[in-house]
């Protein structure tokens, strides 16, 4: 997962951090997402094993999902549901490297982040889920083609 949180105006972004200043709970959802999180595995450069996120390659090409308000209503509480399973995590002393190692994740955050995959890969297609990483690649490239 591409660590992802909200931050006060005292917090300053540093070179290789990326910042969206009007970003709301809804943003949130569709970037963690696990379909987001897919786009960014195969686009995203890399330094040694290291992500590189970039705006202008990762960011400002990632096809977003056509929601209605309703659509947009459920991401939004399931991106805000996230970030309240992290909440009292991070307050314990944890990390978002440590929340995020898959083989030891919080069961609330896992079940939070489920329930966020499924309201998004159900804005990206009626019939709902994707099985595999691939498909959602897949999907993605196509959607992107379209756009260009």
């Amino acid at each position: 997962f591409v660590p992802i949180g909200f931050f006060g105006p005292e917090v300053v972004c540093g070179d290789a951090t990326l910042l969206l200043p009007e970003a709301t709970p809804y943003d949130f959802g569709v970037l963690t997402s696990s379909m987001h999180n897919a786009w960014m595995r195969v686009v995203c450069g890399r330094i040694k094993s290291d992500y590189r996120y970039s705006a202008s390659i990762v960011y400002n090409n990632y096809p977003w999902p056509n929601v209605d308000d309703v659509q947009r209503a459920a991401i939004t509480a399931a991106g805000q549901a996230v970030l309240d399973a992290r909440t009292p995590l991070l307050a314990s002393g944890e990390t978002l490297a440590t929340l995020y190692d898959q083989r030891a994740m919080p069961t609330s955050l896992a079940s939070a982040h489920k329930k966020l995959d499924a309201l998004v890969d159900k804005a990206y297609r009626k019939k709902g889920a994707f099985k595999t990483e691939r498909d959602r690649v897949v999907f993605l490239f196509e959607q992107y083609a379209k756009l260009i």
